[in-house]
């Protein structure tokens, strides 16, 4: 059965306004089953987590089905599922917690090819206890980021390794069990910030070979929280900081205060819908989800090639998207014009393709774009070829003057 957009696209209201969104890298648009799970979590009663009042044991079944979602989603454990803020919180607590039992001369190791949140916790912790931080570059030419690099900044005192499992800037990804495999054997963790990545491919903690990896709902058609999964073996070693009255118990001990029972249940439903995208498939919710994600990874693919075959087409663009194995995310610049300015120009025809560095800030100075950085392109499920076709018109007949 061929990958119903239309369907997809009918179900998420946000796209009724018409606007030919590109702008999914920064956060996707909501369906409305995850509206209708985090309106119904808020209507009906809520209370601290228990089983005595109904209130409790609402709140507990949030939580509880939300763990086992994400849990297949990210091939992990419900009880390595841990929920934050964001990302970016989850990162820097672990960093804190980690560094703990590091001390000075132990060394970290991150990449100029990540978001800055999988770069200046790390470096904060490090620097706090006296630890050294060592880079490891990648080939802005092909936008490549391989284990050999990983593998030239790493020694035996070697504590972590942080990298990206896909650039949210130009949508490298690098072979991250390979990479793993190196930190390993060093004696190193490590941490795999699959916050791009999670929103086109299915994940799998132990096969990618990570400790902890880190991943937003709202990236993926769920609401804004962060999510780090991890094993219950390895959370049980680890003592973040907590309030004295609050659980030991994992994965608890790391969730600051009380949860938020209404994103939780949008996770869990955007989970069940993601898992709903290939009709066909049937299994259990993980084999569906993996059945799903090779349906987008299709879709995506197919428009991901009808706008660089456009783009092949319009004078004077250079897309910095050119590793072999990539997300559908391209990042471009035309030349004499100002990214701001061509992205203000999408956006007044109806199209949101955002211009910036997007927090990789070192990816952009490495790739020449200094603070400014370039346009951003970034497909979603809901992209449609009709959406491709106005960007590419659009880029292809800018105003006079820009």
């Amino acid at each position: 059965m061929a990958y119903d957009v239309d369907a997809v696209r009918a179900q998420i209201p946000a796209l009724k306004s018409g606007t030919a969104r590109f702008d999914a890298p920064g956060g996707t648009q909501t369906p409305q089953p995850v509206i209708d799970a985090m309106a119904d979590a808020l209507a009906n009663p809520l209370a601290n987590r228990g089983l005595t009042t109904e209130g409790e044991r609402n709140a507990e079944s949030i939580v509880t089905a939300a763990r086992a979602a994400l849990a297949d989603l990210l091939g992990a454990q419900p009880r390595g599922i841990v929920f934050g803020r964001s990302a970016t919180q989850l990162i820097y607590d672990l960093s804190r917690t980690l560094a703990k039992t590091w001390s000075a001369g132990d060394e970290v190791v991150v990449s100029r090819l990540d978001h800055d949140a999988n770069i200046r916790p790390w470096i904060q912790a490090a620097e706090a206890v006296g630890a050294t931080v060592r880079w490891a570059d990648f080939d802005p030419a092909t936008g490549e980021l391989h284990p050999e690099h990983i593998e030239a900044v790493l020694s035996p005192r070697t504590r972590l390794v942080a990298v990206t499992a896909a650039s949210n800037l130009i949508g490298t990804r690098p072979d991250i069990p390979a990479i793993a495999a190196l930190a390993h054997e060093a004696g190193a963790l490590f941490h795999v910030d699959a916050v791009h990545y999670a929103s086109h491919a299915a994940v799998d903690l132990t096969a990618l070979g990570a400790d902890t990896l880190v991943c937003s709902p709202y990236k993926f058609l769920g609401p804004h929280l962060g999510v780090l999964a991890s094993s219950p073996d390895l959370l049980e070693t680890l003592h973040p900081d907590k309030l004295a009255p609050s659980t030991d118990v994992v994965p608890e001990r790391f969730e600051l205060g009380t949860l938020p029972y209404e994103l939780l249940a949008g996770a869990r439903a955007a989970v069940d819908f993601l898992a709903a995208l290939a009709p066909e498939a049937s299994g259990t919710r993980r084999e569906r989800l993996l059945a799903a994600f090779r349906a987008i990874a299709s879709h995506e693919d197919v428009l991901r090639g009808r706008i660089e075959r456009g783009l092949a087409d319009i004078g004077g663009i250079t897309v910095y998207s050119r590793a072999v194995r990539r997300t559908p995310t391209l990042l471009l610049t035309l030349a004499g014009r100002d990214s701001a300015a061509v992205s203000k120009h999408l956006a007044d025809q109806g199209v949101d393709a955002p211009a910036g560095t997007f927090y990789a800030a070192e990816a952009a100075r490495r790739l020449g774009l200094g603070e400014v950085g370039g346009v951003r392109i970034g497909l979603a499920p809901y992209n449609c070829v009709e959406d491709v076709d106005r960007l590419l018109e659009t880029l292809g007949a800018p105003p006079e003057g820009l």
